[in-house]
């Protein structure tokens, strides 16, 4: 999401994630210390595992806790600073397809959004943890941008972001203006207690253009 209006939405989400009726499908957290095979048997992406290797080989996340975001499949990996594969659930991201973010976008507000620009954008991120307007926590990955990481946003029922997390199809995945919504237990339970409050490393695989060239 972008800044303005658009951190505002980000930022003034409902703390409820459980919606009657709706089952999420099951997040997958590994017990602390899990070998690579556990992160394969979530059976990744060709380039969700490359980057992972990569990542654990060069030690470019250096030393911090980092998650791999694959926008292809909608999926969240997470990682101890030692590489070590810590939990997967899936996420919503941006509606528009697209790596890059527009220029000045983090300005605009909400209104003056054009659908094609409401990315989730791909890359290499310094996340660090902070507070919303409502002094709810959140992740940002690109804070100039308005992109944060955050609990799956449920103010608005006609959205449909709980039942679009639980169909098992990655189609309908796409639906927020660029932020990455979070089953809520997940965010709580594993992703919180893996970055513990501080800095992080946020790799967003690119959905159009090739991996190596960002």
């Amino acid at each position: 999401m972008l800044r303005a209006d658009m951190k505002r939405a980000c930022r003034l989400f409902a703390g409820a994630a459980v919606l009657a009726g709706v089952m999420l499908p099951p997040a997958t957290a590994g017990l602390p210390g899990a070998d690579e095979s556990a992160f394969i048997r979530q059976q990744p992406s060709a380039d969700a595992r490359e980057v992972m290797e990569w990542v654990a080989r060069e030690a470019d996340n250096k030393g911090l806790p980092f998650m791999i975001i694959d926008k292809k499949n909608a999926r969240l990996f997470v990682f101890g600073p030692d590489a070590r594969f810590i939990g997967s659930a899936p996420v919503l991201l941006g509606s528009a397809k697209g790596d890059d973010t527009t220029p000045g976008i983090g300005d605009k507000k909400l209104s003056e959004i054009k659908p094609e620009e409401r990315t989730t954008p791909a890359g290499r991120f310094q996340a660090e943890v902070g507070r919303n307007a409502r002094g709810e926590d959140v992740v940002w990955v690109d804070y100039n941008a308005g992109v944060s990481m955050h609990r799956v946003i449920t103010s608005d029922p006609a959205e449909q972001r709980l039942e679009r997390l639980a169909t098992p199809s990655v189609a309908d995945n796409r639906i927020s203006y660029g932020c990455i919504n979070v089953p809520k237990a997940f965010f709580e339970n594993v992703l919180n207690k893996a970055i513990n409050g501080g800095n992080s490393v946020v790799y967003v695989l690119p959905e159009v253009k090739p991996l190596a060239s960002v």
